[in-house]
């Protein structure tokens, strides 16, 4: 048995933003705590559940990172959502073969890139 995802970090020279980004993107609660420097921890709302992954290469200078998708139902909805927020959109709906469902990605506010994904039976 592997070890599961259990958590996610987003690092960011204005946390607070981000932190209205988030919660008024896909419903998150952060709870900022002063005692911490104003860390906050995330509550996403979502049930327990199998968390998929992958290693890929890098394809040009600067795209590592840490990235993570968010399931949604409607990938064009949420894109535009993310973009009425401060985000910019950077890839389109894109299905996968072979019937893994389909993805898009956008740059948060900070410019982190995050993806969205709607799996085998989700919309696009």
């Amino acid at each position: 048995m592997g070890n599961p995802v259990a958590m996610f970090e987003i690092v960011s020279t204005d946390p607070d933003r981000l932190g209205r980004f988030y919660g008024e993107l896909f419903g998150w609660t952060v709870n900022a705590d002063p005692a911490w420097g104003g860390y906050g921890l995330v509550d996403t709302h979502s049930e327990p559940g199998p968390l998929m992954g992958g290693i890929g290469p890098s394809y040009q200078p600067g795209d590592t990172g840490v990235k993570f998708y968010v399931g949604v139902d409607d990938l064009g909805a949420w894109l535009g959502k993310a973009e009425g927020l401060g985000a910019s959109r950077l890839v389109e709906p894109t299905d996968l073969p072979e019937g893994f469902g389909s993805f898009a990605m956008f740059a948060d506010p900070d410019g982190n890139t995050v993806g969205l994904w709607a799996g085998p039976t989700g919309g696009s």
